[in-house]
């Protein structure tokens, strides 16, 4: 990584069993200028944020391929447990990575088979009557271990912090390797996934959550606005794909990663719509007593299919002085999918003494697309070594094409056909005392298809970053330090949500976010383990935008959620020897600070600290693990969005235990 130019975070397996990471919200924790946790206590992966960017869309890869979404449902809620790292690029990548979110793209890396022999089962249980069973096989098959295998598994069952809402799940993942000479590989990679859950994040108001409520009613946590029979979020989740390379010579070598994807997702649920004008009881009618909440009805689903291939030469060779590391890529990608939601309606419920049991009526559809998109790229970049300097330089072409048929009108929308060109240079200087300072540009280029909620042709978006940066490796330490500050503009943002319709699209023009970001991470030989991180952002609405109710500017404002300050640091000691030898303590701290709760800049949602902590001991094959998030059990708003529905509550105190065997 020290001679990338471009901030890069790792977040390694074994960081991942210390903090008990069972998502992808809980392993960005403690990582700089990226964020899971924009809507709380969701479960369905769709709160990140990276470096003032707040998209999901176009950010989540699995093992250097992105896995698309539609507009109902994403695939960053893929289990944990599968991956041996999450890495995580801020800023744009499109050079490499083709359509990408500006903000940065956050890797999957599945876990791979290993030569030596892995056996490893784990059970546990938790908070909200959760269990959970998980297993990890790996090794050869034959004797001169050409062939390998891994098989991954994890299950689990129980409740969530919201009332009502489970969250069951299987995963597996096989995995099977062919290496017959020291120059080729072939590794099959797999998974199934299948989530059967509900609407854990729920749409609350501000009065009772960042604040007291007119008559002083504060709102529990675990509330549910919504209808226990009408609450569901179902995902089935395939994909199976393999990664080919081949070195022909010591210049020379090859690459192909493929994958087919299939996903079906359907769900349905009540969410809040505001809370209404409190009336008096009079002779003519009942009124309408203060905490009457709004409420709307939507169920939809998804089903999609896609095919990704990315083909890559790579040559290394010298130019005089110069040594060169060249790659030429050619990637493909082709989704097709169905989009489908009705919307109903539903008595109001008292929120503050919920009675459920109102009917759902009148579900009527509001969209119903097909949609097929396909994009082509072709792309350079040339690593450039010159003794202690390395200059990266790197260009991509892309063509997109977009249809969307709508099924309720009969008749395609307009065909969308985009191409951009995309760059990347960056120059670091590699000191001989581990210093390496760099600079760096980039961009990116992100179609979107089909009209927003006024029926006007999504434009694509784009974006561009400069950065500095100043990484550090010390000689004989085990730590990495890096420091960097950015300059990042995205234009043609489109903005989900608007009032009483969540799934309401806009797109609002451009954000310019400046921030500074610094991560530590060392390990040392007494045992302890540290990562510390900071990030300061100032994001701003640079170009005027028009979804407030009353159609004024937000320009000038700071987007809904973006923390100017957050900062965090985790350790970790393990006894090495004498009687306590295996005995473990961590222990974490996180801030985030004060964000606004709209766009508007009407309202603020407060900072808040949160402690973690854990304790482990391991001896001979066993070990045993306890792990508490949010140790005070504090209770807090993560964002709001909108002050009358729009904000949601983060994970209270959660308790974890397991016990792991590995032979």
């Amino acid at each position: 990584m020290i001679e990338t130019p471009q901030s890069i975070s790792v977040i390694t397996r074994d960081q991942m069993e210390a903090q008990a990471v069972d998502s992808l919200n809980s392993a960005l924790r403690y990582t700089p200028g990226a964020s899971g946790n924009l809507y709380g206590t969701d479960n369905r992966g769709h709160g990140l944020q990276m470096r003032g960017i707040s998209n999901s869309s176009g950010v989540f890869y699995k093992d250097g391929l992105q896995l698309k979404e539609s507009n109902f449902t994403l695939f960053t809620a893929l289990d944990s447990y599968g991956a041996e790292r999450y890495e995580i690029l801020r800023g744009p990548a499109s050079v490499l990575y083709g359509q990408a979110s500006p903000g940065g793209i956050i890797n999957y890396v599945s876990k791979r088979p290993t030569e030596e022999n892995l056996r490893e089962v784990e059970l546990g249980a938790g908070s909200f009557n959760r269990y959970e069973g998980k297993f990890d096989f790996s090794g050869a098959v034959n004797a001169d271990k050409s062939l390998l295998f891994r098989l991954t598994g994890a299950a689990h069952m129980g409740d969530t912090q919201t009332d009502f809402v489970k969250d069951d799940r299987i995963f597996i993942a096989p995995a099977l390797t062919w290496q017959p000479d020291a120059d080729t590989s072939l590794t099959i990679l797999a998974n199934y996934q299948r989530d059967r859950s509900g609407w854990a994040m729920q749409y609350l108001p501000a009065d009772g959550t960042i604040r007291p409520a007119k008559y002083g009613q504060i709102l529990p946590n675990s509330r549910f606005v919504g209808e226990p029979d009408f609450d569901t979020y179902n995902n089935d989740q395939v994909s199976i794909g393999y990664e080919f390379d081949h070195r022909f010579n010591e210049t020379w070598q090859v690459r192909q990663h493929a994958r087919y994807v299939y996903l079906k997702h359907y769900e349905e649920g009540v969410f809040g719509g505001g809370l209404l004008e409190e009336e008096p009881e009079t002779p003519e009618g009942p009124g309408t007593p203060y905490g009457t909440y709004s409420r709307y009805a939507d169920a939809g689903g998804t089903r999609l299919s896609g095919v990704t291939i990315d083909n890559q030469a790579q040559a290394d060779f010298d130019t005089g002085p110069l040594a060169h590391t060249l790659l030429l890529g050619l990637d493909y990608k082709r989704y097709t999918y169905r989009d489908y939601a009705s919307e109903g309606t539903v008595d109001p419920i008292d929120i503050f003494n919920p009675v459920y049991g109102s009917p759902i009526t009148d579900l009527t559809p509001y969209t119903d697309t097909d949609t097929t998109q396909s994009q082509v790229g072709l792309y350079a970049q040339d690593q450039i070594k010159l003794g202690n300097w390395r200059l990266t330089l790197g260009g991509r072409q892309d063509w997109a094409d977009s249809k969307v048929y709508d099924n309720l009108v009969g008749a395609f929308d307009p065909r969308q056909k985009d191409d951009a060109f995309t760059s990347r240079a960056g120059l670091l200087y590699l000191a001989d005392n581990g210093l390496a300072p760099y600079v760096s540009y980039s961009e990116s280029f992100q179609p979107v298809s089909g009209p927003d909620s006024n029926g006007n042709p999504l434009v694509p978006e784009t974006g561009k970053q400069y950065e500095i940066g100043l990484k550090y490796q010390p000689v004989g330490w085990n730590s990495f330090v890096t420091v960097s500050a950015f300059d990042l503009t995205r234009q043609n943002v489109v903005r989900y949500g608007g009032v009483g319709r969540p799934d309401d699209i806009f797109q609002t023009g451009e954000i310019r976010s400046r921030g500074i970001e610094l991560e530590g991470v060392a390990s040392l030989d007494s045992g302890f383990d540290l990562r510390a991180a900071y990030t300061y952002l100032d994001t701003e609405i640079t170009s005027p935008t028009s979804i407030n109710e009353d159609g004024t500017s937000n320009q000038g404002n700071t987007p809904f959620g973006v923390p100017t300050h957050a900062a965090s640091l985790w350790a970790n000691y393990t006894v090495g020897s004498g009687r306590l030898e295996g005995l473990g303590l961590g222990a974490g701290i996180r801030y985030v600070g004060s964000t606004y709760g709209d766009d508007a800049n009407t309202f603020k949602v407060p900072a808040v600290t949160l402690v973690d902590a854990a304790l482990h001991y391991k001896w001979q094959s066993a070990e045993l693990n306890l792990n508490v998030s949010n140790l005070f059990d504090k209770r807090y708003v993560a964002s709001c969005f909108a002050e009358s529905f729009g904000c949601f509550y983060g994970e209270g105190r959660r308790i974890k235990g397991s016990v792991k065997y590995t032979w």
